[in-house]
């Protein structure tokens, strides 16, 4: 089955099957679980790659629902478009704009997610509270990475699943970044207090953000 362009509807199974195995090793990499919240909030992570690349290159759920119960004409999108964009009605430029917009707060994600491992990685064998680079700015930069990164991909490829898992999400690690606060309390005490009231949970303000992409 081909949509009017004759591009084939889903079936690339193969792409499907190597995106979730290369992010779900970037997720598990650079996150590295250990305790069971820590787990369970990476499964979710990962039901949301799963559900996100099987619509993208499998089976187009979300654009089956929307054509079928809501009688919307949107076709198969991925060599022509985007399903914001088709919605809203903004053309080619508004998905060249949503495109590159989502793949920047991606490519940012990855990079707070990736550089937070290292630093995090570094306090742990050092046995230290870390406060600088990046933990300067925000609290908990590799939850922040994984929000920027999942808002990226709603806005580049949005799915019924991936809507519905995001704010699950957020909450908890919103969850588990409270937790992980309340013991790093009772191990540096005044110290941690004094940090988490200089510093930010998740998001820093705009001229902390102009001073990040300076680093990156």
């Amino acid at each position: 089955m081909n949509d009017v362009s004759g591009f084939p509807i889903g079936g690339h199974w193969p792409a499907a099957v190597l995106m979730i195995v290369l992010v779900s090793w970037i997720l598990y990499r650079f996150l590295a679980p250990r305790k069971f919240k820590e787990w369970r909030n990476l499964g979710l992570v990962q039901a949301f790659v799963v559900a996100l690349y099987a619509e993208m290159y499998g089976f187009p759920l979300t654009i089956y629902l929307l054509t079928r119960y809501l009688h919307l004409d949107i076709p198969w999108l991925h060599m022509r478009g985007h399903l914001w964009a088709t919605l809203l009605g903004y053309g080619d430029t508004g998905a060249a704009v949503e495109m590159l917009l989502g793949y920047s707060l991606i490519l940012v994600g990855l990079y707070l997610l990736i550089r937070g491992w290292g630093l995090i990685h570094r306090a742990q064998k050092e046995d230290q509270l870390i406060t600088s680079g990046l933990y300067g700015y925000m609290r908990h930069p590799q939850y922040t990475g994984i929000f920027l990164a999942l808002i990226g991909q709603l806005i580049h490829w949005p799915t019924v699943p991936t809507l519905a898992l995001f704010p699950v999400i957020v909450l908890a690690y919103v969850a588990l970044a409270k937790k992980e606060e309340a013991h790093m309390i009772r191990r540096f005490g005044t110290e941690y207090q004094n940090y988490m009231d200089a510093v930010p949970r998740f998001f820093p303000g705009k001229k902390k953000w102009r001073q990040i992409a300076n680093e990156i």
